[in-house]
């Protein structure tokens, strides 16, 4: 299988991108509302910002396709009139950055919920050192800045991880990744099997 992206391979992942860039538009409100109920508990609905990464690598899985899902999801939600402005834009970009890191260190071989949700958390770092830049987290009490660092790794591993991969094994089930990646050598095997 070839490891370089073909037109079809960014394609699809503008795809994914154009669909999260409206979720994140939309998840902006929602976390809005979340953050009504304090305690920091919007950060426990923080890691559908990253998820684009982790859906369009588990389903195409080629090098830079989270970094481009992130970065187009990203750029969607601004050009939507996103409420955090470029803000979201050098976020994608970060958390992009995060969540490939993670995938060129398994040398884009393994497509696991751990290495899912370890993207997840890459990204959630990311964001947090942009948060640590903005300042406000040096104003937050102890205990509340646990909370929030906290809440978002937990969400970057269910969210960004955990939900992308059985989001992704759902779409398998369907048939549709059979429309984005190419039969390996074990899919003509289990074909040759099936006819003898």
């Amino acid at each position: 299988m070839s490891k370089g992206l073909k037109l079809t391979d960014i394609l699809v992942t503008i795809v994914i991108a154009v669909v999260f860039a409206v979720i994140y538009r939309l998840w902006g409100d929602v976390s809005n509302i979340v953050k009504l109920a304090g305690l920091q508990l919007d950060q426990l609905v923080y890691g559908v910002w990253f998820m684009a990464a982790t859906v369009a690598y588990l389903l195409i899985r080629k090098p830079g396709v989270a970094l481009l899902a992130e970065v187009a999801a990203a750029s969607g939600e601004l050009l939507a009139a996103s409420q955090y402005g470029v803000e979201a834009l050098t976020y994608g970009i970060a958390q992009g950055l995060g969540a490939e890191l993670v995938f060129f260190l398994f040398r884009y071989r393994s497509f696991s919920p751990g290495v899912a949700a370890l993207a997840g958390m890459a990204s959630a770092v990311a964001s947090l050192i942009f948060d640590g830049f903005k300042g406000y987290l040096t104003d937050l009490q102890s205990w509340n800045l646990i909370l929030y660092l906290v809440f978002r790794l937990i969400s970057s591993v269910f969210i960004t991880g955990l939900c992308a991969y059985w989001l992704v094994k759902a779409l398998e089930a369907a048939g549709v990744a059979n429309l984005v990646r190419p039969a390996s050598r074990a899919d003509y095997d289990a074909l040759e099997r099936k006819t003898e």
